[in-house]
C-alpha cells in the first residue's frame, strides 16, 4: 500500500505540474494574442513599400513579416512559405470558404491574394508584432477589422510620372502588365485618406527616417 500510495501522489503531483504548465502557456498565448500589433504598409506598385519594409525589418527585431498567401505562379527565385504561400487557384477558394483568411482580393484576373488567420497568429504566438507589404485595399481591409490595434501607413509616390520610370527600370514585366499597373495605381492613389498616415516617397532616406519614427511611437504607444 506504501508503494501504490507514493505512485498515487507521485502521478497526482505531475498532473498538477502539467496543468500548471499547461494554463501558464494559455495565459501567455492569450496576453500576446492581446498585446500584439499590426503595421501596415500598403502602396500602388513601384512606390517603394517593400524597400521600406525591408528597412524596418532590420531595424525592429520585435517585427516580423507576414507572409501573404497566393494563388500566382511562383517566380524566380521565390520561395514558398518565405515570399508567399503559394497556393492553387482551387486551394485558394476552398480556404477562402474555410474561413481561413483575415482579408483577401483578386488582385488582377486569376492572381488572388490574402493573408492568413493563422500567419498573424503565428507572429503573436512569438511575442511579436506583425509587418505587412500588402496591396491597397488589402490595408483598408487590415485596418478596418483590427482598428487601433493597427498602423496603416500609405507610401505616396512623388507622382504617377516617377512611378512609371521605376516599374520601367525594373525591366520584369512586359508594357501590358506596366499599363495595368499604371492604371490600378491611379485609382489607388485616391485611397490614401483610408489610411492613419500617408509618407510620401520622394527621397528614400527621409521616407527610411520618417517611417522609423511612426512605427517606434507606434510600438511604444500601450
Amino acid at each position: 500500500m506504501g508503494l501504490l500510495r507514493s505512485a498515487m501522489t507521485y502521478a497526482s503531483l505531475a498532473m498538477t505540474e502539467r496543468l500548471r504548465t499547461s494554463y501558464s502557456t494559455l495565459i501567455s498565448y492569450l496576453r500576446a494574442m492581446e498585446s500584439g500589433k499590426l503595421v501596415i504598409f500598403s502602396a500602388p506598385s513601384g512606390a517603394g513599400k517593400t524597400t521600406i519594409v525591408h528597412h524596418l525589418l532590420d531595424t525592429f527585431p520585435q517585427l516580423e513579416f507576414s507572409v501573404s498567401a497566393t494563388s500566382r505562379p511562383l517566380r524566380g527565385d521565390e520561395h514558398h512559405g518565405a515570399d508567399y504561400y503559394f497556393l492553387s487557384v482551387e486551394e485558394f477558394k476552398r480556404r477562402i470558404e474555410a474561413g481561413d483568411f483575415v482579408e483577401w482580393e483578386e488582385v488582377y484576373p486569376g492572381q488572388m491574394y490574402g493573408t492568413l488567420h493563422a500567419e498573424v497568429e503565428r507572429i503573436w504566438r512569438k511575442g511579436h508584432h506583425v509587418i505587412f507589404d500588402v496591396d491597397v485595399k488589402g490595408g483598408i481591409n487590415l485596418a478596418k477589422k483590427f482598428g487601433e490595434r493597427a498602423l496603416s501607413v500609405f507610401v505616396m509616390p512623388p507622382s504617377v510620372e516617377a512611378l512609371e520610370q521605376r516599374l520601367r527600370f525594373r525591366a520584369t514585366e512586359p508594357e501590358e502588365k506596366i499599363r495595368m499597373r499604371l492604371a490600378k495605381a491611379k485609382r489607388e492613389l485616391d485611397e490614401a485618406i483610408h489610411f492613419d498616415t500617408v509618407l510620401l516617397n520622394d527621397y528614400l532616406p527621409d521616407a527610411l527616417a520618417r517611417a522609423e519614427d511612426l512605427v517606434k511611437r507606434f510600438l511604444q504607444h500601450a
